[in-house]
């Protein structure tokens, strides 16, 4: 299986997981043109995607899910509350309900759900792991703190894919205003430099081989901050041979193997 990020950022959100002859999306927040394409530039064939999943309501993860949905006749997987309270398809037979904390097996990949804390109806996090493999991937994203559902994937998981929205300094001196500012930075909200690096330092177990740093804000950070903070931490942890890598708004991150 392989994994990577075809976009990440405040203006669309959209994780591919699979081989080549299928696949699965995690949330689908750019246009279907643009999830083609993306898939296009990491050599996979969008129409092999066989089911959409969505960790919450919010616009930058869920607005091009229905489009695709309907071009490819697909699922789209949500949990009961988002799919009650959030328009996500107009043909019915194609929205399916999942638990906030259970597996499912699509495309021989194992989709494991848990909760997080953000400011949305029932935001979750996914882990995936392919059938009767051995690593997995997780992806968290729009999250306030490092509560213990995220905690426990962290240490069990092999490749990352953490916000690290922005740094505190920034998010106060930015153009956002207060109140937004206040949930930003809130324990509803989004994960800071320091609130990621250090959730991934005290969490972390050996096989842990990569973080890829996403949903990185274009107003209260930078990419290269970003990148520090974490590098700094990561070496705290002289048992951790964890590579730091990014993802963006503008193209897809390397795709990432998982045995």
């Amino acid at each position: 299986m392989e994994v990577c990020a075809l976009a990440s950022g405040s203006s669309g959100n959209c994780y591919f997981a699979g081989k080549k002859d299928k696949g699965i999306l995690i949330d689908a927040g750019i246009s279907c043109k643009q999830i083609e394409e993306r898939m296009n530039l990491v050599c996979k064939d969008p129409s092999k995607i066989n089911a959409i999943f969505i960790t919450h309501e919010h616009s930058d993860h869920k607005k091009g899910a229905y489009v695709f949905a309907r071009k490819f006749n697909i699922p789209i997987f949500a949990t009961k509350k988002l799919v009650q309270t959030s328009f996500l398809c107009n043909k019915e037979e194609l929205v399916q309900t999942i638990g906030a904390n259970e597996t499912n097996v699509i495309s021989g990949i194992e989709v494991s759900s848990f909760l997080k804390s953000h400011k949305a109806v029932e935001p979750i996090g996914f882990t995936l792991k392919e059938k009767n493999g051995k690593e997995k991937a997780s992806i968290i994203t729009d999250l306030g703190h490092i509560c213990e559902n995220v905690a426990r994937e962290i240490s069990e998981t092999n490749v990352l894919f953490l916000e690290s929205n922005h740094d505190p300094v920034m998010l106060q001196n930015g153009p956002y205003p207060y109140f937004l500012k206040k949930w930003v930075g809130g324990n509803d909200g989004h994960l800071s430099n320091n609130q990621a690096a250090t959730g991934v330092t005290e969490n972390a177990s050996k096989k842990l081989k990569e973080v890829v740093l996403s949903h990185i804000s274009e107003h209260n950070n930078t990419q290269e901050l970003a990148m520090k903070t974490h590098q700094d931490f990561i070496k705290s942890r002289k048992d951790l041979k964890t590579k730091i890598s990014l993802s963006t708004k503008l193209k897809p991150s390397k795709l990432i193997k998982l045995s």
